[in-house]
């Protein structure tokens, strides 16, 4: 076995926490799946048609979260931040059961996610991984709003630009290289909103659960919350740290330059329903590192993919 086969958890993690949306108790587990598995997650507060696979074309809802609909309507929602843990952290296959349609928000970032992953460890098997690798330039734009993603030789670059109608918030730029970067800065970073959006978002369903506990909540030019700013970024970092997990419905790690201003969950969706439409736009390919050649590739930098 080496680090560019796949891997899970090595025991199963077990989380409690309110969905952000609807303000519900949700109890989640993160448990170890075979080889080739993929993530699954699994209802099991319903009794037929439990399972749901992230796929770039079952996301049902991208608006204020990510949402996954099967073949039978069975929904999971606010998938991201988990997502993006899991991609960050290498976890090539995992089932996820949980007893209610929204993953809970926990502290608002990826960090409890991230800090149980680290605590239990990863499995490592004897397959190899699959890499989805960007072949042509694909772009998508929405009046004001753009994204797109070209080929790289060896890494997955995200370039975001955060603009806000916010003298706190104003403009922010962040560029990530995501096998390479420290992501603990992304991961860390919480979900936020403007104060006077609060009573809108309650009026439409939403943010039910939402308090300063799980989110930053800005007031012109103040933060509401108590511990303030994690990092300088965070704003934007929690913007890339979306962009990881809604670009981990494509199932494998990514090869690619993507560059983002003012996007969100659903322009990410956009985009990757772009390029899967189109076989001629990416290839897959399965990662044996006999078949590497060193004057290729850097062999430590291939390893940070894994």
């Amino acid at each position: 076995m080496n680090a560019l086969n796949q891997k899970t958890i090595k025991k199963e993690i077990v989380i409690k926490g309110i969905g952000l949306h609807s303000g519900i108790l949700v109890n989640l587990a993160i448990k170890p799946a075979k080889p080739n598995s993929g993530i699954i997650f699994k209802r099991t507060d319903i009794n037929n048609n439990t399972l749901i696979m992230p796929g770039v074309f079952n996301v049902s809802n991208a608006f204020f979260c990510t949402t996954i609909t099967n073949d039978h309507g069975v929904s999971v929602s606010t998938l991201e931040h988990l997502m993006g843990a899991l991609y960050g952290m290498g976890v090539d296959n995992a089932l996820i059961e949980l007893d209610n349609e929204e993953v809970p928000i926990l502290d608002g970032s990826a960090k409890i996610f991230v800090n149980e992953i680290e605590k239990v460890g990863l499995e490592v098997s004897d397959s190899p991984i699959k890499i989805i690798k960007i072949e042509k330039e694909i772009s998508f734009k929405d009046g004001e709003k753009s994204i797109s993603i070209k080929p790289s030789k060896l890494s997955l670059d995200i370039d975001f630009e955060l603009k806000y109608d916010n003298p706190l918030i104003g403009t922010q730029r962040n560029l990530i290289n995501m096998y390479e970067s420290d992501l603990t800065d992304v991961y860390n970073s919480r979900t936020f909103c403007l104060y006077e959006d609060i009573e809108k978002l309650k009026s439409m369903n939403l943010a039910l659960g939402g308090s300063l506990d799980n989110a930053i909540v800005v007031q012109d030019k103040n933060i509401l919350n108590e511990e303030k700013l994690r990092n300088e970024k965070e704003f934007v970092n929690h913007k890339i740290l979306d962009c990881m997990g809604d670009l981990y419905l494509a199932g494998y790690k990514i090869i690619g330059s993507l560059s983002c201003s003012q996007g969100g969950h659903k322009l990410t969706n956009q985009l990757l329903r772009k390029v899967f439409s189109i076989s001629d736009n990416y290839s897959i390919i399965e990662v044996k590192e006999k078949r590497i050649s060193n004057s290729v590739l850097n062999r430590n930098y291939l390893r940070s993919i894994a």
